[in-house]
């Protein structure tokens, strides 16, 4: 089955605290943004890429590439209103035959043995997503205020890439919006789909405050 990606990168960088949006923060040398595209072309260059970025954004990202000399071959599909909208125009991009790894745009530093899991999972059932175990003590918050421990082992924390065989993800994606959709994984499930849990990895951090930016950059220098 062909491989493809899908790259969404609509922030507007608020929790960072910068008018810029976070995917076209520098990191390392380079924008966020380029780190994300060049990690999955070094895993596989024959895949197809498609980022999904803002009208607005789009001739800003264009500049970038030309400054950075960033060359890796890539579609531009427009964003949309939610992130849902957004990896739609994505979808319509895309074949039904195929598997699709849907990823954040500021997640920089998923290794490449994850993304491996993610397509072999989504290949034999149809949908994957990388999952860590939690580390940190859980409470949930109760309706009068006060709260209760929870049993961590009954929870994982999600990554991206998602990934999908096309054909299923597409037809999910013909849902109707719902805000209760929190990742495509989610829109997947409301199809009717179950996606398999594979192992993700604790250096794939989103980057949405300085913290993360600051700790990426270690890891990148690493």
């Amino acid at each position: 089955m062909k491989r493809y990606v899908i790259i969404v990168a609509g922030g507007k960088g608020t929790r960072m605290g910068s008018e810029l949006p976070k995917q076209f923060l520098p990191l390392a040398g380079k924008p966020i943004l380029a780190h994300t595209l060049d990690n999955f072309y070094r895993f596989d260059p024959s895949m197809e890429l498609v980022v999904v970025l803002p009208d607005s954004q789009q001739e800003y990202w264009k500049q970038l590439c030309l400054q950075y000399h960033i060359a890796i071959p890539h579609h531009i599909a427009s964003g949309g209103e939610t992130r849902f909208h957004s990896v739609r125009n994505g979808l319509a991009l895309l074949p039904d035959e195929g598997v699709v790894a849907i990823h954040d745009g500021v997640r920089p530093l998923v290794a490449h043995p994850v993304i491996e899991r993610c397509f072999e999972a989504a290949r034999e059932q149809g949908g994957a997503i990388p999952t860590l175990p939690l580390t940190d003590s859980l409470r949930q918050i109760l309706p009068d205020g006060n709260s209760r421990a929870e049993e961590r082992s009954r929870f994982v924390t999600v990554q991206t890439p998602q990934t999908f065989r096309c054909g299923e993800i597409k037809r999910a994606y013909e849902l109707p919006y719902r805000d209760s959709y929190t990742d495509d994984a989610s829109v997947y499930e409301a199809a009717g789909y179950t996606p398999r849990l594979v192992e993700g990895n604790r250096e794939n951090l989103k980057i949405t405050h300085p913290i993360d930016l600051a700790l990426a950059e270690i890891l990148l220098n690493r």
